[in-house]
């Protein structure tokens, strides 16, 4: 036990002090974890031995990043996505994580069968594979270069559906793939049976729990307490899924997103919702660090010898797949620029999820040797090639980053908005003689100065730059479009108009945003 605690000690301090690191030098700290977990795999290091020895235990390495991270990646990623972004964005987001998952499985199975020399189900697993997406090298990239945050939005919408879809088809694969086989067409009847159960059970469950717990929230005003409360549901709603035989994986997505959006609504004061933020913040760092680091080692127990030729045929599948999958289904969304449909394309990298699925494969299931081999080799190559390279792409397409003057405008709007809710809330101590009348007046003219400094500089900026002007019309306009959107909502919800026609102007709003966002 004790030699166990000072490995995970040891992994810990590797896994910080490399993401420490990339940051200083504003590199993605996935890829730089990989390489280094790569060397420290491949380099003969006495005193890190025991770490090697960890990731050969399959088991262990498909216990923690499955069962300890995932829930913690999925539940803080779904936990800070805004459900009105989703709602923008639902049709490239369903194109993209449910259908295009379908298609990506089927595209890789077929290919891999034909082409690799994989049995049927093998082919057809490591098309499950494949299927999942990680966005985390992806989006840190993106938030570095001042991306669309449309573009983001998609990418990690995509990427947080289609885990549960790729959890849910690789278990169908495993599992029931030759016994469907063997029935014909009515085995792709029971196929589709348990997929839509497994898929809608998650979803009940993480609904039911998600509900439950914003309205616990609400009973409380103690974010510790609070924090607590997301940790068990994530976990709790993970377990409980999969107990029933569900898909675990979506109960998390639909319960962070339940808690996130009405549960902070209902009941999280804004210093719970700031601290829960950083709570999984926090977390959501050092898992990542970890799992990535984690799958650098693992090139350790890869026998890549004879290997070589079937690696790159996999990579290429892939690769073709992705592209047919992400310029086939965005050809049907109207808002999305040709541009962004490259990078959505090369930014669908491969992450830990595949990796951790491989190795949870029986160890006498036919073909699980060269799936391991294939899913670390495609995972390994997009972190390191497309990962590193994303970057360049953007900047290759002329994708805008923000100029400046419009941060600065940000920064200065955020300072004036932050200052004028304090100031608000100060009234409003006053008035329950929290605090006495000299702290008042002090606390008043520190906010009053810094909202009119704030006030005045945004000024002279705009004099300055008069090309920010379009620039604050837009968001403007983004905020009107976003009103009409509730004000439809509000009159459908109290029956003063037809659901057919709150749909129809929600479309008509809907469109004016999209078009909006190519200009």
């Amino acid at each position: 036990m004790e030699e166990r605690l000072h490995i995970i000690v040891i992994l810990l301090g590797i896994s910080v002090l490399v993401t420490a690191l990339a940051k200083k030098l504003k590199r993605p700290y996935p890829i730089a974890l990989v390489v280094v977990g790569a060397l420290i795999g491949l380099i003969p290091i006495e005193n890190l031995e025991p770490i090697k020895n960890l990731t050969q235990e399959g088991d262990i390495f498909q216990f923690v990043i499955i069962s300890l991270l995932l829930p913690t990646l999925l539940g803080e990623a779904s936990l800070k996505l805004p459900f009105s972004h989703l709602l923008e964005n639902k049709v490239a987001i369903v194109l993209l994580a449910l259908v295009g998952t379908l298609i990506t499985c089927v595209l890789v199975g077929f290919s891999s069968y034909l082409w690799l020399g994989l049995g049927l189900q093998a082919a057809f697993v490591f098309g499950a594979l494949m299927s999942a997406t990680d966005p985390v090298s992806v989006l840190s990239i993106f938030k570095s270069m001042g991306v669309n945050r449309k573009l983001s939005i998609i990418v990690e919408g995509e990427s947080l559906f289609n885990d549960g879809m790729a959890v849910v088809l690789f278990t169908i694969a495993s599992a029931y793939l030759p016994a469907y086989l063997k029935m014909g067409a009515t085995g792709g009847l029971y196929g589709f049976g348990i997929f839509i159960k497994v898929a809608l059970g998650g979803i009940a469950i993480g609904a039911v729990m998600g509900y439950i717990f914003s309205k616990l929230t609400s009973f409380y005003d103690d974010y510790p307490l609070e924090i607590l409360f997301s940790v068990l549901l994530f976990y709790g709603s993970y377990l409980l899924s999969e107990f029933f035989g569900f898909s675990g994986v979506i109960a998390v997505v639909t319960s962070g997103l339940i808690l996130g959006n009405y549960g902070a609504k209902i009941g999280m004061s804004p210093i719970t919702k700031m601290n829960i933020n950083s709570f999984w913040d926090v977390t959501s760092l050092l898992a990542n660090s970890i799992v990535f680091l984690l799958v650098g080692l693992e090139i350790a127990n890869i026998n890549l010898n004879d290997k070589w030729e079937i690696i790159g045929i996999g990579i290429l599948i892939v690769l073709v797949s992705r592209a047919v999958v992400v310029y086939g289904m965005l050809i049907f969304v109207k808002d999305i620029p040709s541009k962004w449909k490259h990078v959505v394309n090369w930014g669908g990298l491969r992450g830990s999820l595949s990796i951790a699925l491989a190795l949870s494969l029986t160890q006498d299931f036919k073909g699980r040797d060269e799936i391991i081999v294939l899913s670390f080799s495609i995972v390994f190559f997009s972190l390191l090639v497309q990962g590193t390279t994303i970057s360049y792409l953007i900047k290759a397409l002329g994708i805008r980053k923000q100029a400046p003057a419009i941060q600065k405008n940000e920064v200065l709007f955020t300072s004036y908005h932050r200052s004028r809710r304090a100031l608000k809330h100060l009234y409003r101590l006053q008035d329950d003689a929290v605090i006495t009348p000299v702290t008042f007046r002090k606390m008043k003219e520190s906010y009053e100065q810094t909202i009119n400094e704030a006030k005045n500089q945004m000024e002279k900026l705009l004099r300055d730059h008069p090309e920010l002007e379009k620039e604050l019309e837009e968001k403007a306009l983004a905020e009107a479009l976003a009103a009409e959107h509730e004000a439809v909502d509000i009159l459908a919800r109290r029956l003063l108009i037809s659901e057919e026609l709150a749909e129809i102007e929600k479309d008509k709003i809907l469109n004016r945003l999209g078009k909006k966002d190519l200009e």
